[in-house]
């Protein structure tokens, strides 16, 4: 178990990012952020069936658990919460709990056993005798919801219902695995007379023609704006719940600036054009365990590794998608064989909603990414991935090119990236244009964590900027032509008029890039 207690505040609670389980919570006198009335809301209806999908670690777990101590009854471990004082009954009901979270399963034979073990454990935690067949799953589940509902009106709680999918998505039994859960799933339709409640959570939304093309009843609330800020902190609930702790770690600076600097890092999701944003409970709880200490707290715990791989199979322009908005249509459920990267970097939290804005009638959305701890974090593996270079190594070039734009120093900026692309084994990238713009875009974006910098990509073309409080660097790259041509390109279309008036000295730079070297074959410079 990790937690800590802040050293001079006796009264505070302790802080846990290792336990997810309510009771254990509430009785281990850790921090628990009050989230049930939202709960409320849900439960208040004699019946119910719900699906959420939100990105991992972000608090899903813990909302079943909370759920299942409300349906046991257990009323004494919601004193002093929203949802003890509520006209509730607190009557107990039978609790099948699914946790797909640990199916780590490769087949579709995998699954199979893996679902009798579920089925089997709730027979047993339910006193039930049930004949649980193997190859007769769907009706196994249906036989055991009826013989559980004899001990009154049934609630289903299934976490992490796409596990197996993501999990596997690459693989040829793919399309087995998928069918497999769909047929499993459908049971709970079947059986929907027997049920007082269902709540289901996922990382992913699948089409209701695929995984849910059975168990279409489902009410989805993943981008209901009532239950918007269900998930992670808003900013008022950061401040009530851990002010203390935030000044008593500000230390000497300023308390706004480290409020703000905390915003910068953890918060920036939302979940619906008009919610408020909200922090990831997660990363937080491993901040303030370990000290104030700013870091990618989400990424250690999984890389999008199949993401990545998708983003550069499909040639997807990230850049664009960030410049331009985007239909409604990207937070749609999706097809495992119409896999499209926008969605999936969605569902999965490492773009989210900036804002909407009107086209033509319709909604359309501008997106970004949430924060910095997401933004660092995805575009290093993605610099990574398109280079076939360790993180390390990415992080290693960054640090090395924002200091020499610090200094001014354009030769020894070039220099740097020159060394960078001598390690990237050739049959990685080169041969591949959207590769190389893709890989040149991300460390740009990278740059711009530790100063100001920004990438274009356009038909073989690239120019960049990178700006500290002395210098700004214009780039223009070309590929296979030359860097005089990519120079009086800048100067022609006056790319560095707008910081004219910014009292910095300005390196217009055209450079050319060698496709065939795979390397930066010249460059040349002017200042203005």
């Amino acid at each position: 178990m990790v937690y800590i207690t802040v050293v001079g505040v006796e009264t505070m609670k302790d802080i846990t990012s290792s336990v997810y389980n309510f009771e254990d919570l509430i009785q281990g006198n850790f921090l628990y952020v009050d989230k049930t009335e939202y709960i409320w809301q849900l439960i208040r209806p004699a019946k119910g069936m719900y699906f959420l999908s939100r990105p991992r670690r972000f608090g899903k777990s813990l909302t079943i658990s909370t759920l299942k101590a409300v349906f046991a009854g257990n009323k004494e471990l919601f004193k002093g919460l929203a949802v003890y004082d509520k006209p509730y009954d607190w009557k107990k009901y039978p609790v099948i709990h699914l946790d797909m979270a640990n199916c780590d399963v490769h087949s579709e034979d995998d699954l199979r056993d893996y679902l009798v073990h579920l089925m089997e454990r709730e027979a047993r935690h339910h006193n039930v005798n049930v004949n649980i067949q193997r190859n007769l799953l769907a009706s196994s589940f249906a036989d055991l919801i009826e013989e559980i509902a004899k001990q009154g009106d049934v609630v289903i709680l299934l976490d992490e219902y796409d596990k197996p999918i993501l999990e596997n998505i690459s693989s040829p039994d793919i399309s087995a695995i998928r069918d497999t859960l769909a047929d499993f799933y459908s049971s709970i339709k079947k059986e929907a007379e027997c049920e007082r409640f269902v709540f289901i959570t996922g990382v992913s939304k699948f089409c209701h023609v695929s995984l849910f093309s059975k168990l279409n009843n489902l009410t989805d609330i993943t981008m209901d704006t009532k239950y918007a800020t269900m998930f992670g902190y808003t900013q008022d609930e950061l401040e009530a719940n851990f002010g203390d702790r935030i000044a008593a770690l500000a230390g000497d600076t300023k308390i706004d600036t480290y409020k703000t600097k905390i915003k910068e890092w953890y918060n920036g999701y939302r979940f619906h054009k008009n919610a408020q944003t909200v922090y990831n409970p997660v990363s937080l709880a491993y901040f303030f365990e370990n000290n104030g200490e700013f870091n990618n707290y989400w990424f250690s715990t999984g890389t999008p590794s199949f993401l990545l791989e998708l983003i550069k199979k499909q040639r997807f322009d990230l850049e664009k998608v960030l410049e331009t908005p985007v239909s409604g249509f990207a937070f749609s459920a999706y097809e495992i064989d119409k896999l499209n990267p926008l969605t999936l970097l969605l569902q999965t939290g490492y773009l989210t909603i900036d804002k909407a804005v009107e086209r033509y009638g319709d909604t359309a959305y501008m997106l970004r990414f949430p924060n910095l701890e997401v933004k660092g974090s995805f575009e290093a593996y993605l610099t990574g991935d398109c280079s076939g270079l360790h993180v390390d190594q990415v992080k290693d070039s960054v640090y090395k090119l924002a200091d020499k734009v610090s200094a001014g120093d354009v030769d020894g900026f070039l220099e740097t990236m020159k060394v960078f692309f001598a390690k990237v084994s050739y049959d990685v990238h080169m041969k591949n244009e959207n590769n190389f713009q893709l890989l040149f875009y991300s460390i740009f974006m990278l740059l711009g964590i530790s100063i100001v910098a920004e990438s274009r990509t356009n038909n073989g073309r690239i120019d960049a900027v990178a700006t500290n409080e002395d210098f700004v660097f214009i780039f223009e790259f070309k590929l296979n032509k030359s860097d005089e041509i990519a120079l009086q390109q800048i100067k022609e279309r006056d790319y560095y008029r707008r910081y004219m008036n910014s009292d910095k000295k300005i390196f217009l730079i055209g450079v050319n890039f060698d496709g065939d070297a795979a390397q930066i074959d010249s460059w040349t410079y002017e200042t203005v």
